[in-house]
């Protein structure tokens, strides 16, 4: 009855997060979350054992599982339109996965971008594509610790560039709204704008990259 209760009081909580304007902190612990759940599907996807995630970090519940769903869901349309920009990023960015300083500045170059015309809820899929990517790449070249790095380093970047963005838009589950369809054929034209630009800046983050000569 006492884990019952526990229970209980945990989905009132995470109910109360989202029936009230979420706090800037609360914002990038969910950004977070849904990170990690992103990364962890894709590696099950792609076959990929690694280890477990940190202890005691919080995973998407409640609501927050709903948000995850969709995320996910829209990460799949994402990258159905166009696979080979979503694979092999390392390779594309033409960097080292040994370094986490090189990792973190590569990922921070590409979100930089993915923002520079202004902020959509595509671009945010796309950074969590990215993400995940890119952990994907990390955990294939036994570098399995950067997938935290990779968390915490969005998590920064939500912070700094989109929580005010969030703030307006009452927080993550603002994001159910861009499922309008449940027929697969129906591409979602707000991805298309995410997904054509993204193939262009990886070739310009390749060369801000490039050490001076």
């Amino acid at each position: 009855m006492e884990v019952l209760r526990r229970s209980s009081v945990f989905a009132a909580e995470v109910m109360e997060v989202f029936d009230r304007s979420p706090t800037d902190k609360e914002l990038v612990s969910q950004a977070k979350a849904l990170c990690r759940d992103y990364i962890n599907s894709r590696l099950i996807r792609a076959g990929v054992s690694w280890s477990k995630p940190e202890c005691n970090v919080p995973v998407p519940g409640g609501k927050l599982a709903e948000v995850s769903a969709i995320l996910l869901r829209l990460g799949d349309e994402l990258e159905y339109l166009r696979p080979a920009v979503y694979r092999n990023v390392a390779r594309q960015l033409n960097i080292s996965l040994h370094s986490e300083s090189v990792v973190t500045d590569a990922f921070l170059a590409v979100a930089a971008q993915i923002f520079t015309a202004g902020i959509t809820w595509g671009k945010v899929v796309s950074l969590y594509a990215v993400a995940a990517a890119l952990a994907l790449d990390c955990v294939r070249h036994a570098q399995p610790a950067m997938v935290h790095t990779i968390v915490d380093c969005l998590g920064e970047f939500v912070r700094k560039t989109l929580v005010p963005w969030l703030k307006r838009r009452g927080g993550w589950a603002d994001i159910t709204k861009c499922v309008v369809s449940t027929d697969p054929s129906l591409r979602s034209h707000w991805l298309v704008a995410a997904v054509c630009s993204f193939g262009h800046f990886l070739k310009a983050i390749f060369f801000v990259l490039l050490p001076e000569r």
